[in-house]
C-alpha cells in the first residue's frame, strides 16, 4: 500500500483552518523539560485536573499479584455497550489519568461505553518497562473481567502521544499471548513509534529529555516494546492513526501506518491541517473534527464486534 500525503489530509472548512492558524499564531510554542529540575517544576506547575460530572471512580485493578491504579467512567444515561481502555500521554514522565476525566466523560456518554483510564507509573522514578507493564496488567484484567464487571466483552484501546505508543506496546504483548483479538480497534493519536533515533523520524526527537528519563538505562532502544516501528506488527486489530500536519511526529506516524498496512492490518491514517503535536486537546474546530472522527471509528469497531 502506498500513502500519499495529499490524499491523507482531512478536508476541513476554510473557517476552521483560519481559526487554527490564528489560535497557534497567538499561542506560545511549547517545549518539554530538558532535565529533572525542569520536569519537577513542570509537575509542580500543572493545574489541578478539572472534575468531570459525574466524576470518575478511582480503583486498583489487576490479575494475580499486580494492582494498577485506574479511573473508571461509565455512561450516565444508557447501558454499557463496550469498554474503552484509555492510556494518557505526557512523554512517559508527565500527566495523569485524572487529567483525562473530562474528555473521557464525553467519550463515555457519547458512545455509551465504560472508559478505563490507566494511571501508569511515570519515569524517571519508574522507567521502562514499568509503564507498559501497568498497561498490560489492566488490559489483561479487562479481558478477564469486563463481561462480569461491565456486562460486555467488546473492548477497544487508545491513547495520545506516549499513550498511543503504550497502546501499541500493549497490543503487541497481548498478540504474543494470543489475546490481541480481544480488542476490536485501536485509536492512536500522534504517537511516537521510534524511540531509538535510528530512523529519520526518530532522529527528529533524539535530543528530547523524555528519552533519557524513560530509557536512560536501556542499551538497545529498537526493542519492539520500546519502539513499535521495529516490531512484527501482524495480527493487530483495526487501527486509526491521527496526527497533525505540523506535528514533529508526522513522519513517524506515516511510517507506522505503512508498516501496519504492509503487515496485513486494517489501518487508517488521518492528517489534520494546521495542527501541531497534542492538537486534539486544544479548543479548535479542527480538534473537534478529529475527536468526532475518533468517536465514529470506535463506535464502528464496537458495533462490528457484536456480543
Amino acid at each position: 500500500m502506498r500513502f500519499m500525503l495529499d490524499t491523507l489530509l482531512v478536508e476541513v472548512p476554510a473557517s476552521g483552518i483560519e481559526e487554527a492558524r490564528r489560535f497557534y499564531a497567538a499561542r506560545p510554542a511549547g517545549r518539554g523539560p530538558t532535565g529533572l529540575r525542569e520536569l519537577n517544576a513542570a509537575r509542580a506547575g500543572r493545574p489541578e485536573p478539572v472534575r468531570a460530572e459525574p466524576p470518575a471512580d478511582p480503583e486498583l485493578v489487576g490479575t494475580g499479584g499486580s494492582r494498577v491504579s485506574v479511573r473508571i467512567l461509565t455512561p450516565t444515561t444508557r447501558l454499557v455497550r463496550g469498554v474503552h481502555l484509555d492510556i494518557p500521554g505526557g512523554g512517559f514522565y508527565l500527566g495523569s489519568a485524572a487529567q483525562r476525566d473530562v474528555r473521557n466523560r464525553a467519550l463515555a456518554d457519547t458512545l455509551g461505553v465504560a472508559v478505563v483510564c490507566v494511571d501508569h507509573r511515570l519515569a524517571p522514578e519508574h522507567p521502562w518497562p514499568a509503564a507498559p507493564d501497568d498497561c498490560e496488567a489492566v488490559a489483561l484484567w479487562l479481558l478477564d473481567r469486563s463481561e462480569t464487571r461491565f456486562g460486555t466483552s467488546r473492548l477497544t484501546i487508545g491513547g495520545s502521544s506516549a499513550g498511543a505508543t503504550l497502546a501499541v506496546a500493549t497490543l503487541l504483548r497481548l498478540r504474543d499471548r494470543g489475546a490481541a483479538d480481544g480488542f476490536s480497534g485501536a485509536a492512536l493519536e500522534f504517537g511516537t513509534y521510534d524511540l531509538s533515533a535510528q530512523t529519520p523520524a526518530g532522529r527528529r526527537i533524539a535530543d528530547e529529555y523524555f528519552l533519557d528519563a524513560y530509557l536512560g538505562h536501556v542499551e538497545d532502544r529498537t526493542a519492539p516494546d520500546i519502539s513499535p516501528i521495529y516490531a512484527d506488527l501482524s495480527g493487530l486489530p483495526p487501527t486509526l492513526l491521527v496526527v497533525g500536519s505540523d506535528d514533529v511526529l508526522l513522519d513517524d506516524n506515516i511510517a507506522m501506518a505503512g508498516r501496519l498496512a504492509v503487515a496485513g492490518n486494517d489501518v487508517g491514517l488521518r492528517v489534520y491541517p494546521e495542527s501541531p503535536h497534542g492538537f486534539t486537546g486544544h479548543p479548535t474546530a479542527v480538534a473537534r473534527a478529529a475527536l468526532t472522527g475518533v468517536h465514529t471509528f470506535l463506535r464502528d469497531r464496537l458495533a462490528e464486534a457484536g456480543g
